[in-house]
């Protein structure tokens, strides 16, 4: 019997959810949807465990006993980790699961940095936020990048052998927003808007790289990057500064703030992905399998 094939995956997230849900669609499993369905109700508990908004009846051994089955391939198993809230509680995650797609059968692994775990050969495939190549790997040139199809032309292969295949379609934007006082009529806070804006813009700090590679370096002259306070809400700070840059899913809290949504800029997305210097057949017999349900942002490598 052949070994199944390793694919490196997010433990826990929004990420996880996407891979799940997408091999569930392309295997027209019943099997695969409850699957994608245990797994991810186990994490939003575990999730709210780890928050403190819900009180688990037994301890964290107890429910990692009633979760995982290692004596059976077909059912999921979740492990503990360390989670970095204060006082470093104790969380329950995503481990591994084994599928079959048709002919081809794989091994879901979960990781907690699946895009390095490519980048170190660990693995030849894996699905990981788009967010984490902007922000390792991706060039930074004059002009921006707005689409996942970018992406490779912007990694240096000098750096790396790790390419984005396609996108699963989870998206959610890295928007331009502004206050609404500061908003000229008939228009809006887009690139053109930026390119002749001089003045603060306030980001996260972990996104310095990642909106300077979405930006490029031309519309950013004469832009002091800018953080929220401590405990400061990111659409708060931006309403404070006049002008930002924000990971935003519906725009509803923004106008709270009195925030006008702009432009998407760039869609923060799932991404498969593959080492390109690990050629082995197994890897293009799962590419296959996960080709049969496509998105816009399908890339060929």
């Amino acid at each position: 019997m052949t070994d199944p094939v390793p694919v490196a995956v997010p433990r826990k997230g929004r990420p996880l959810e996407a891979v799940l849900e997408r091999i569930a669609a392309v295997a027209s499993d019943e099997r695969l949807d409850r699957l994608a369905d245990s797994v991810s109700n186990t994490l939003r508990y575990e999730k709210a465990v780890t928050k403190g908004s819900v009180d688990a009846e037994a301890g964290p051994y107890d429910r990692l006993a009633e979760y995982s089955d290692p004596t059976t391939t077909a059912e999921p198993e979740f492990t503990l980790m360390r989670d970095d809230r204060n006082g470093k509680p104790r969380r329950i995650v995503f481990d591994a699961a084994t599928v079959d797609l048709g002919d081809v059968t794989v091994k879901l692994v979960g990781r907690e940095e699946p895009f390095r775990a490519l980048r170190t050969h660990e693995f030849a495939l894996g699905f990981d936020s788009a967010d984490l190549v902007l922000e390792e790997v991706v060039g930074i040139r004059d002009t921006g990048l707005g689409n996942i199809s970018d992406i490779n032309d912007r990694i240096d292969p000098v750096d790396t052998d790790v390419r984005v295949v396609t996108g699963l379609g989870d998206t959610v934007y890295h928007t331009l927003m502004g206050r609404e006082d500061r908003r000229a009529p008939n228009t809006t806070f887009d690139r053109a808007y930026l390119a002749d804006y001089e003045g603060p813009l306030c980001i996260s700090p972990r996104y310095e790289r990642l909106v300077t590679a979405v930006l490029g370096t031309d519309a950013l002259d004469g832009v002091e990057f800018v953080y929220p306070a401590a405990d400061e809400e990111e659409e708060a700070a931006i309403a404070r500064v006049g002008l930002g840059v924000y990971l935003t899913v519906t725009g509803s809290t923004a106008r709270e703030h009195g925030l006008s949504v702009g432009e998407h800029l760039f869609p923060s997305e799932t991404v498969l992905m593959r080492n390109a210097a690990e050629t082995d057949d197994s890897v293009s017999r799962v590419l296959r399998a996960l080709d049969r349900e496509t998105t816009d942002s399908e890339i060929r490598v």
